[in-house]
């Protein structure tokens, strides 16, 4: 009986050793994954702090194309007329992730405007410019998208981008009255904003009142202007977003990073007060079996 109580109280330590080794070792092993994403994130920021400074460089000489485009539907006040029910909306977004709610602001302004007017009477469809976009509706709004684009934001986006989703939207055999673009609206580096900006269709424009102030304007002409205030406007609405979609991915990779850091120094003093209780311990042990002997 005394042997086999001597067994047991000198087992006993080492299973507690095991255990305590076992917790250093995934305290280790994790202490070692979060500075591998700690890593990735501060590349990923440094990225996207060289492509925000492009982009924004890129956006003051686009945004007169915006602003340009939208002169005459400003000064010839267009509007469609109320009975009127085709409605179009294009969501302006991209293809990538890891920028904050860059993606699902718009997707839910889509939906709201979605909401309103189908309760308005109004017959919608959606345009998503981005793979973030139709991944967000696709679920519960699927069968609103009339077209979707992919490959949208891996590069900076160009006015030929815009030419060809414009071109392919007026091929697309829909015929709509008046519509919206959604994007994000670029104000800084650490802020955006949700905005939209109309686009009419080419009778909307030809049959507006106040359109008479403007002396021989060829069919056309104006034919020609529409599809060309189209693709400025969807240029403009590209570079907005990809800025606001730059800048934020610049702040979400900060604040990972500096969440990294946090968690890497509570780590590193759980692992120091483990391996000093292991130690202790141990010391307490040897001891204890010294004064055993004795």
């Amino acid at each position: 009986m005394f042997a086999r109580g001597v067994v047991v109280a000198l087992y006993q330590p080492q299973w507690g050793q095991v255990r305590n080794m076992a917790t250093l070792k995934d305290i280790t092993r994790r202490l070692k994954s979060i500075k591998n994403i700690q890593k990735i994130t501060k590349s990923m920021k440094m990225v996207s702090a060289a492509k925000y400074a492009r982009a924004e460089r890129e956006l003051k000489p686009a945004r007169v194309y915006g602003t340009g485009a939208l002169a005459l539907y400003e000064k010839a006040e267009i509007k469609a007329p109320e009975d009127k029910k085709k409605h179009l909306l294009i969501g302006v977004s991209s293809d990538r992730g890891l920028c904050g709610a860059i993606h699902t602001s718009i997707a839910k302004t889509l939906k709201n405007e979605i909401t309103n007017l189908s309760n308005a009477g109004k017959e919608v469809m959606v345009v998503g410019v981005g793979d973030k976009i139709r991944g967000l509706l696709q679920r519960t709004h699927g069968n609103y998208l009339l077209l979707t684009f992919k490959e949208v934001g891996r590069r900076p986006p160009s006015f030929g981008d815009a030419s060809v989703i414009a071109s392919e939207l007026l091929n697309s055999g829909y015929e709509f009255d008046e519509g919206s673009v959604i994007y994000n609206r670029f104000r800084s580096v650490i802020s955006y904003k949700t905005d939209e900006k109309p686009i009419f269709s080419l009778e909307t424009v030809a049959g507006s009142e106040s359109l008479s102030i403007y002396d021989d304007i060829d069919a056309d002409v104006l034919r020609n202007y529409q599809e060309f205030t189209l693709a400025n406007i969807l240029y403009y609405s590209l570079k907005e977003s990809t800025t606001s979609e730059q800048s934020a991915r610049m702040t979400a990779m900060d604040n990972a990073s500096k969440n990294a850091s946090e968690m890497i120094d509570k780590l590193t003093l759980t692992f120091n007060r483990t391996r000093q209780a292991v130690i202790t311990k141990e010391l307490i042990e040897i001891i204890s079996g010294a004064a055993a002997l004795d």
